[in-house]
């Protein structure tokens, strides 16, 4: 894996799924699985099958995010980063014919915690990083070139 960007927020909350996992799911799943395989023939045991499968893949997540906390990179919010789009930033933009799109730029392990949250590598985000407020925003898209303007940036959710 080479080197992921996470921010404050998102870091934490991935520590926290990892903490859960390894202190009380996989602790919980395991005492099901150890209390189905005492009752005998496993091959028609639907509880041990079922939670076996459960149990593999938490493992897969905790070894995934274990791996992931080696090389990520926790980024902290910077006063100087204040007024222009930067990683982590509440972005809000506006087009001539008055639609707004209103998004934040994280890393790639972060886009699915919410649906406004876009990747740092996506073509909108690219397009925006170092803008000010005000500034003119073109996005290559497959249908032509795009403009937008900076309506606001923020790093705190309002």
């Amino acid at each position: 894996m080479s080197r992921k960007l996470l921010t404050a927020e998102g870091h934490d909350t991935l520590k926290a799924e990892l903490n859960y996992l390894l202190r009380e799911h996989r602790p919980e799943i395991t005492a099901i699985v150890s209390w189905a395989a005492s009752l005998g023939d496993r091959s028609e045991n639907a509880d041990y099958t079922e939670n076996k499968r459960r149990l593999r893949q938490i493992d897969r997540r905790i070894r995934y995010l274990t791996k992931l906390f080696e090389v990520a990179e926790r980024i902290e919010y910077n006063p100087a980063q204040e007024g222009k789009i930067y990683f982590g930033a509440w972005c809000e933009l506006e087009n001539d014919d008055g639609e707004t799109l209103r998004f934040r730029i994280v890393g790639d392990e972060e886009v699915y915690a919410a649906k406004d949250y876009i990747s740092l590598k996506s073509p909108m985000a690219r397009a925006c990083l170092g803008k000010a407020l005000d500034d003119e925003v073109v996005v290559r898209t497959p249908e032509g070139e795009r403009h937008w303007y900076v309506a606001s940036i923020s790093y705190q959710k309002s």
